[in-house]
């Protein structure tokens, strides 16, 4: 069975993002082998606002989509006007769970934290991957907003990035 991935840069402080989306206080690590990390994956999953953010940084950004199935969870975005990706908007659990039974390789949960809440609370987020970038934002937006349960988590691997002083951590979601 397939697996969603939470894959995900956080300041120290726990911000996957500025208080206005900016991401430009993550590092690019020449030690980082990301063509390496992307090709586990041949799906990715984000919700409306990662992926408006996402579009706006140009053909850069979406390069890294290139052979992927886009998939956004939006109930406001209309399948017409955004052709380059698939819009799901009603009974995302099912869908995950149909996406996860499906052949091929795991599923990257992009982002954000609303939609990986939800994810999580469902019981349909594998692993949680944590680039650690040793920022402090002070605000912004959260890795994990608010949830109304504790979700244990199990160590599955850890590198450090000398560099820039990345703590890359992997977590197996522990199941209940």
């Amino acid at each position: 069975m397939r697996r969603v991935r939470y894959s995900v840069a956080s300041s120290l402080d726990g911000f996957i993002a500025g208080p206005n989306g900016e991401y430009d206080w993550i590092p690019m690590d020449p030690d980082i082998d990301f063509a390496a990390m992307f090709s586990g994956f041949d799906t990715m999953l984000m919700g409306r606002k990662s992926y408006e953010v996402a579009k706006t940084a140009g053909p850069d950004q979406m390069g890294m989509w290139k052979g992927m199935r886009v998939i956004v969870c939006s109930n406001s975005l209309n399948p017409d006007t955004h052709p380059d990706v698939e819009i799901v908007g009603k009974d995302l659990p099912t869908f995950i769970q149909k996406l996860k039974s499906e052949p091929g390789k795991d599923i990257w949960l992009f982002g954000g934290g609303d939609l990986f809440r939800s994810l999580l609370e469902a019981g349909l987020v594998d692993q949680v991957e944590v680039g650690l970038v040793p920022v402090l934002l002070g605000h912004g937006i959260p890795m994990l907003p608010k949830m109304d349960k504790k979700v244990r988590l199990e160590l599955a691997s850890h590198n450090i990035y000398p560099k820039t002083g990345t703590l890359m951590l992997s977590y197996n979601v522990l199941t209940p």
